[in-house]
């Protein structure tokens, strides 16, 4: 781990879930959270192929970009896909994946995303998250398009319906990007558990309280405010 990006990590299976679909990983300085889905104990092999994918595909290596990252997810799309053709009663098993290299060496950071995970930014001082990622979601397109308000979308009967997961599809398009990154910097990648207990405004005055691990008190506060999911945080601060 380099020395200069303090990582904190946590994640818990809510209020109301039997079991815990998330998963993560932290490796080199590479940062993945995975939100499985397919029921019983499908999302969590799903989320768990993801990061174990992954990790062997990126380890070690010395230049990881948004590409590197891209081609990782779509080995671990192809393994779940081949674990459904071998297991036909985990059919319709995936999961989300938001992924976040930080190269300080280069003073950028980059990341690749599918599903409704999400990867902000919070820049020192400033006091705003800026969601980097865009949800691949039946409600996040309604909202694009106008139908429904960003109000409306919490409480739509379809709000947990995805477009696009890791194992679901086989013509996969992942979200890349890249951007300049500074010492200050906050990067938060968490599944939708947190999101939907918490605010962006409340996310980011949770970060820009200095808490000694911000990763659990993000999520004791999701917690608090009622958990019914699964929700998993990674922070990265750049100092």
């Amino acid at each position: 781990m380099n020395k200069l990006q303090q990582v904190y990590k946590a994640t818990d299976v809510g209020l109301v879930r039997k079991g815990n679909e998330d998963n993560f990983a932290v490796f080199d300085t590479v940062y993945a959270v995975a939100d499985g889905m397919g029921g019983e104990a499908a999302g969590e092999v799903a989320s768990q192929m993801l990061v174990d994918t992954v990790q062997q595909a990126l380890s070690g290596r010395e230049h990881i970009d948004a590409g590197a990252m891209q081609s990782a997810i779509l080995a671990a799309n192809d393994a779940i896909r081949d674990y459904v053709r071998e297991h036909p009663g985990c059919e319709g098993m995936g999961t989300t994946a938001t992924m976040l290299h930080v190269d300080e060496g280069r003073g950028k950071a980059y990341w690749a995303h599918v599903g409704d995970s999400r990867l902000y930014l919070l820049r020192q001082g400033s006091g705003q998250l800026e969601q980097l990622t865009q949800d691949h979601s039946y409600v996040e397109d309604l909202v694009r398009e106008g139908t429904i308000t960003r109000e409306e979308a919490k409480n739509h009967p379809q709000r947990n319906m995805l477009t696009r997961a890791v194992g679901a599809m086989e013509n996969l398009v992942v979200d890349t990007g890249e951007l300049a990154v500074t010492n200050g910097d906050t990067l938060l990648l968490a599944t939708d558990g947190l999101m939907k207990h918490m605010t962006d405004e409340e996310i980011a005055r949770q970060l820009c309280q200095g808490k000694d691990d911000p990763a659990h008190s993000l999520v004791e506060q999701a917690l608090n405010a009622g958990g019914r999911d699964n929700v998993t945080v990674v922070v990265v601060s750049l100092v």
